[in-house]
């Protein structure tokens, strides 16, 4: 994901995002591509789980109360690392005025984002994004910021670049370096933040209106248990998995009672994740 220079005029565009950028700028874009890159067996598992797993459901209802509590500009939505394209399907079916775009770095998994969701996939690099300036009314970006081959002040340049003013940015990051483990390795999760640092890093970048809270709080004690004790083996499998019904079910029960909670304007004193949403001047 690391590239050199971006570099080249950014022409504006206010119509629809453009896919196909100079040959210059998409050959810039594909530099790099030994670098760190998610595990193939990664984005097998990814697209095997996000459709059912409880974390992907209640990540992206987390995405879209973001959304729908800011929308952000007039225009199409970007899914920035959209993976196997599960957040972008969601996108597309509960927003389907708006337009929903996808960009991945592997072409594989672009390819299956494209599938799965039926919207435009591009494979690109989030340090130089294909797109023109101000294409995107909003941006999302789920677990990208702190991948090892995505630079932050790059890559969050680069989405500041691609959104129009007034436009809303939602990321989401993991959350505490105490956390760390096998999973971080198995997915190139190379930082972890906290509420503050993800706030201050978004502030640096040069957005406005930034807000951040904890998400997943109320099962991070079971978090803990699970990384830092039971699976603590640096060989431990990721935590992307199919689990029994039940205990799915019953997670994501806690997980939507949390989500019921904070509704209500009741912040969780820390979680698993950061969610951050922000606006572009």
């Amino acid at each position: 994901m690391l590239q050199p220079h971006c570099g080249g005029r950014r022409a504006r565009n206010h119509g629809r995002p453009a896919l196909h950028p100079p040959r210059g700028r998409l050959a810039l874009a594909r530099r790099g591509r030994h670098k760190s890159q998610v595990e193939p067996a990664e984005y097998d598992l990814m697209d095997a789980a996000e459709d059912g797993m409880w974390w992907y459901r209640a990540a992206h209802a987390r995405v879209l109360d973001a959304l729908r509590a800011r929308p952000g500009a007039a225009g199409p939505l970007l899914d920035a690392g959209c993976g196997t394209g599960g957040l972008l399907r969601c996108l597309a079916d509960v927003m389907p005025d708006r337009g929903a775009f996808g960009l991945d770095y592997m072409q594989a998994a672009a390819a299956r984002a494209a599938a799965k969701s039926g919207r435009p996939v591009t494979a690109g690099d989030a340090n130089c994004l294909p797109f023109q300036d101000e294409s995107f009314g909003a941006a999302i970006s789920i677990d990208v910021i702190c991948h090892a081959g995505v630079e932050p002040t790059r890559a969050l340049a680069e989405l500041r670049r691609v959104l129009r003013p007034g436009g809303t940015l939602v990321l989401n990051l993991p959350s505490y370096e105490w956390l760390r483990s096998a999973h971080d390795l198995r997915v190139h999760n190379a930082r972890r933040y906290t509420r503050a640092s993800g706030a201050r890093m978004l502030e640096e970048a040069g957005f406005a209106a930034v807000a951040a809270r904890y998400w997943n709080g109320l099962l991070l004690p079971l978090m803990a248990l699970q990384r830092k004790v039971l699976q603590r083996r640096p060989d431990a499998p990721s935590d992307v998995t199919h689990f029994p019904p039940w205990i799915d079910a019953t997670l994501h029960a806690v997980s939507e009672a949390e989500r019921w909670i904070t509704s209500r304007g009741l912040a969780m004193p820390g979680g698993g994740s950061v969610l951050l949403l922000a606006t572009r001047p």
